[in-house]
């Protein structure tokens, strides 16, 4: 259950399961239900439910929640906003089946109640909260009284996880079928609590029709391209990652992405270094070799053995014109290429030249990786990507313009391709907040790579590894931590 629609690909999945014979009141019943379960999960008959319904299937399911919260022994209060007698369709027959008041919404107190159930709105909120909504949205927030949300917090836009003006923060979620966008974008995350995903009877089929393209990340998504070495390969049979290395006051970063790709997998990794550095990497560097590389020309020419098929640019590269050049000698050669921090800010407004290297690339599997500095300097000017209404589609707008997959960084990792398809990484780590982890990820991205993992995959399996290694070292992480989990995290993997 991993794909995630949009709240227009909800919509069509509603109607795709009335269309094939499912009414519309029993989804409504099982929503409720399920929001009702919730509630009883943590609390017992006797406490005092405030249900606050809105005006439109949402607060329909709240009233199903209210009826069968009733019937298991709660004090139920119910408010609503609007009035009762003009809802209509599937809502209006769950008000029916009521029997008990429904308050004015501007009259609920939530402070009075043992637990709140929000059924005032949807995922598919189209305006910003104003009136008797908004006030009753700021009342739940400054009761501190916990709050099951219905589908999402009301306010919370379902596509973007941005609130529309405010939204309620909640201590769980329930939403149906499939996640939204929202559930897994900021603050969306935050504000939502734990998501429970309930099946109210949606037939898995009308996937089919709906044809999602973004998936929560996981490996189930990577599975198939990402598998463990077969027995009777070698060292050659995994690839050989490149990784360019900075000036002498900056080599730390190439080492830590060098030995990245290497403990993720790649057969061999080499750091192109340049001469003058080549002393500070020699003591510091084991299975991880080392070659000279001056410059454009010296990685052209280290490219030339076509066995080295991966190629990492950027951390501690430097930024300017000898970066860009880098970049260009890199793409020529026709690897599969990792680009990061230096040599993406090295194209700073200047997205469109960064899209024709790409395109004029022998390989084409490319993969960049900013965090969201580096994406608003690389891709300023540029309306269709920086004004899209969320980091998702801000992802897939930059990942379709430059041909390449985005990793777009952050607590909400979003992985995009060209072509369209994309994920939402879930398992991020506060932890990794730290100096040298993004030199890791992209070392790891290039590791597999290297061994022939298809980009878009690479990149995915690349930010869920990396996320599980830090949850997995925790208070204390530093950068070069993250390779050394690998091995237990990767076992775990193929196991």
């Amino acid at each position: 259950m991993d794909e995630v629609l949009t709240t227009a690909q909800m919509h069509e999945a509603d109607r795709l399961a009335i269309a094939a014979g499912v009414p519309g009141s029993a989804l409504m019943d099982k929503a409720g239900a399920a929001v009702a379960d919730a509630v009883c999960r943590r609390f017992g008959a006797g406490a005092r439910a405030l249900v606050l319904c809105g005006p439109g299937n949402n607060g329909g399911d709240g009233f199903v929640a209210a009826r069968i919260l009733a019937a298991r022994g709660f004090r139920v209060e119910v408010a609503l906003l609007g009035d009762r007698g003009a809802l209509r369709g599937d809502a209006a027959g769950a008000a029916n089946r009521w029997t008990g008041p429904a308050a004015p919404l501007s009259s609920a107190d939530p402070s009075a109640a043992d637990v709140v159930v929000d059924a005032m709105f949807g995922a598919g909120l189209s305006r910003d909260l104003d009136g008797d909504a908004l006030a009753a949205v700021e009342r739940v927030n400054a009761s501190g009284r916990p709050v099951v949300a219905v589908d999402v917090p009301s306010g919370l836009d379902g596509d973007s996880g941005r609130p529309r003006g405010a939204a309620v923060r909640a201590s769980e979620t329930v939403t149906f079928f499939r996640l939204k966008p929202g559930h897994l974008l900021y603050p969306g995350r935050r504000l939502c609590g734990p998501v429970r995903l309930a099946d109210i009877g949606v037939p898995a089929g009308v996937l089919d029709a709906i044809r999602p393209r973004v998936r929560r990340n996981g490996p189930d998504l990577f599975r198939a391209a990402f598998v463990g070495p077969d027995e009777e390969g070698h060292k050659y049979g995994r690839g050989h990652a490149v990784v360019a290395s900075g000036g002498l006051e900056s080599t730390g970063a190439a080492r830590l992405a060098a030995r990245a790709a290497l403990r993720v997998g790649a057969g061999l990794v080499t750091v192109a270094s340049p001469g003058e550095a080549m002393a500070a990497h020699a003591p510091a560097l084991d299975a991880v070799m080392l070659r000279q590389a001056d410059g454009a020309e010296g990685l052209a020419a280290l490219l030339t053995d076509r066995r080295r098929n991966a190629l990492v640019l950027g951390p501690a590269l430097g930024v300017g014109d000898a970066t860009r050049l880098a970049v260009r000698a890199g793409l020529a050669a026709g690897c599969r290429a990792v680009l990061d921090a230096d040599a993406l800010t090295s194209f700073a407004g200047d997205a469109g030249a960064l899209a024709s290297l790409i395109a004029a690339s022998p390989g084409r599997d490319v993969v960049v990786t900013p965090h969201a500095g580096e994406f608003a300097r690389l891709f300023k000017g540029v309306g269709s990507v920086l004004e899209s209404p969320s980091k998702l589609a801000a992802a897939v707008a930059a990942a379709e313009l430059l041909g390449a997959v985005v990793i777009l960084k952050g607590p909400d990792t979003v992985i995009a391709a060209p072509d369209g398809r994309a994920a939402i990484n879930a398992n991020g780590s506060p932890w990794l907040a730290t100096a040298g982890s993004g030199d890791v990820l992209a070392g790891m991205t290039a590791g597999l790579l290297a061994q022939s993992v298809a980009a878009f995959e690479a990149a995915c399996a690349a930010v869920w590894l990396h996320a599980e290694a830090g949850a997995s070292i925790g208070p204390g992480l530093i950068a070069e931590d993250l390779p050394e989990a690998l091995p237990r995290i990767l076992a775990a993997y193929f196991r």
